[in-house]
């Protein structure tokens, strides 16, 4: 669904107990890079998995814009022809990256060190996200950039004529910042570095090598620090893109807090930048039981299944926050039918995502009966084991508000309505059919 389209209201109600296999969708994290350095090396690179979200496919245009050729073969299935280390051509028209802070954030980098000029923008909720983070480091490189006041989309790159290597330590813990940085630093002489104080998910850095890319990962006194040889030529690969740990957190919750639930979900990323939520689950007290672990993709994966049982509250410690980034929404859901206090430390990068997203999750949940605090960086729950539900929630044009609004729908005792379940479409577009098929009232 397009960022544009009118507002699609959507309610979820108590369900029977969910069973089946809930296939999610390619890791949306890996599919945007599998993209991005598919158009930077030279040759046929070949995805298969490939989430086929509006987020993605708003990439995969931007990668056509730039002169790579990138053509969708069948479901999941993705040629693109890479124009090369510093081959992007200057794209005629403006990028528009729709909801996707992901996808537009790495395009700046990947651009940012080729003599081209661009400039980028979004819908509404994009526009409001902080592009600073990114730009600051890109100028650095020799970038000129031309911004909103904030910062804030349109944003205008001139990519740097004669870029320097640069040697950057993250602000805060952002993948997204690393990522832009390593991948500008692809077409600067020299050797990139990025310090960061806090590990961030490396699909960035374990793709980069998988390409032919020198990159090494060093911990040190002052964080991970991973330094990045300029100017390589990147050979095109076969990509397998592992199912997406952030999507399969929404069925994974719904059958944690619907009585009676089993279900399996094959090919999960295990990927240990990643893996933050399932840690805090199993600290709960959930029935987790992973199977078949191996390597896909230069990734690893298993085959997770789920029951439903007893969860209590706990202390999500605030260094555990860059794994577990995207999931604090729905964990916000789990915990409400938990027993006892969950606390969850770390959190303020919540606030600048698709929206704020402990505010919107607060909102919701406290009309929806629940009982929790906030502060700047934290947010609290009051588990009770159960959740009253009866009203409408606001999505602020987040999917992931959307869906963790709706898994709480179907175990609460009156139904919970979401006012737009559009922009699900941007990273779990078969959410609802999927959910559905498990046995879940959604509609």
């Amino acid at each position: 669904m397009s960022h544009s389209a009118e507002p699609m209201p959507m309610s979820a109600r108590r369900s029977g107990p969910l069973k089946g296999e809930a296939q999610v969708p390619g890791d949306k994290s890996v599919s945007h890079r599998a993209l991005i350095l598919g158009a930077l090396a030279v040759g046929e690179t070949r995805i298969t998995g490939l989430l086929e979200g509006q987020d993605v496919l708003d990439t995969a245009k931007a990668m056509q814009a730039f002169g790579a050729e990138v053509q969708r073969v069948g479901e999941g299935e993705w040629v693109v022809h890479g124009v090369g280390v510093g081959g992007f051509a200057e794209p005629e028209g403006v990028i528009d990256c729709g909801n996707s802070g992901t996808g537009v954030r790495l395009i700046m980098g990947a651009m940012a060190t080729t003599p081209i000029t661009a400039t980028f923008t979004g819908d509404p909720s994009l526009s409001r996200r902080p592009m600073r983070r990114i730009t600051d480091p890109l100028e650095l490189f020799g970038a000129q950039v031309t911004a909103r006041e904030g910062g804030l989309l349109p944003v205008t790159i001139r990519g740097a004529a004669d870029p320097v290597p640069v040697l950057y330590r993250t602000p805060v813990a952002s993948a997204q910042i690393k990522s832009a940085v390593l991948l500008a630093g692809l077409n600067a002489p020299g050797q990139t570095v990025v310090i960061e104080s806090e590990p961030t998910r490396d699909h960035t850095e374990r793709m980069l090598a998988g390409f032919g890319a020198t990159v090494t990962t060093e911990v040190t006194a002052e964080g991970r620090v991973i330094t990045l040889t300029g100017r390589p030529e990147l050979r095109p690969c076969a990509v397998a893109v592992p199912r997406d740990p952030s999507s399969a957190a929404f069925p994974v919750a719904a059958a944690l807090i619907v009585p009676g639930s089993e279900i399996r979900v094959p090919g999960v990323s295990r990927n240990p930048t990643r893996d933050g939520l399932y840690i805090t689950l199993e600290d709960m007290g959930a029935d987790l039981i992973w199977e078949n672990q191996r390597e896909e993709g230069g990734e690893p994966v298993a085959d997770l299944i789920v029951r439903h049982g007893p969860l209590r509250g706990v202390t999500v410690p605030a260094e555990r926050a860059a794994s577990m980034i995207d999931e604090f929404p729905i964990l916000s859901v789990i915990a409400t039918f938990a027993e006892g206090t969950t606390v969850m430390n770390g959190v303020a990068e919540l606030r600048v995502k698709e929206s704020d997203r402990i505010d919107a999750m607060a909102r919701g949940l406290e009309a929806n009966g629940a009982r929790l605090e906030e502060t700047q960086d934290s947010l609290t729950v009051h588990g009770t084991g159960g959740l009253a539900g009866g009203a409408t929630c606001a999505t602020h044009l987040d999917h992931r508000i959307a869906m963790s609004f709706l898994v709480a729908g179907l175990a609460s005792d009156q139904p919970i309505t979401v006012d737009d379940a559009g922009p699900i479409a941007t990273s779990f577009p078969d959410f609802v059919p999927l959910m559905t098929r498990l046995g879940a009232q959604i509609g």
